[in-house]
């Protein structure tokens, strides 16, 4: 069972898990059918990913790590690839390809940080009572300053060496 479906779900796995919806819906509503690709949509789905990234390698990584007595999670190294591929997937001129591609890594992704014995759960756990200030910290999380797109050569390496380090 998925986090989403847990009625017990802790506080960060909620607030992380409903975000992830959220973008879910965005992404959708940016590249209906493999069409072409709304800019609009996209620029609130970009914004919103890269928050979200940063939610998790700013706050939630390192909390872990401090609650874990420096120790980070093994998971930890995976995740922050997939973040530095989801990253890069978001510098070039969107295309439903590259939809096509956040979409696939998305999948496997939110389901490494959702389901049972997931990041988001070993949050909750190890969080105990710091859950609602660590919470309050993720939802004051600041906006992030997004870069124009750019299709340049130096970008699209930058992009295939990050995916191929990633896995995918």
């Amino acid at each position: 069972m998925n986090q989403r479906e847990n009625k017990t779900a802790g506080p960060l796995t909620r607030f992380l898990a409903d975000d992830h919806r959220r973008l879910d819906i965005q992404l959708r509503a940016a590249v209906v059918d493999a069409g072409p690709v709304d800019p609009g949509a996209y620029a609130q789905f970009r914004a919103g990913l890269l928050r979200h990234i940063g939610m998790e390698e700013k706050i939630l990584l390192p909390a872990v790590q401090r609650l874990r007595v420096g120790e980070p999670l093994p998971i930890a190294a995976k995740l922050r690839l997939d973040h530095g591929a989801l990253a890069a997937l978001l510098m070039p001129t969107p295309t439903a390809a590259i939809a096509a591609t956040i979409k696939a890594i998305l999948a496997d992704h939110n389901a490494l940080e959702e389901g049972t014995g997931g990041l988001y759960e070993i949050c909750d756990q190890l969080a105990g009572s710091e859950a609602e200030s660590l919470l309050a910290k993720l939802r004051a999380a600041p906006e992030v300053t997004v870069m124009p797109h750019s299709g340049s050569p130096a970008v699209m390496n930058v992009l295939r060496r990050t995916l191929e380090r990633a896995g995918y």
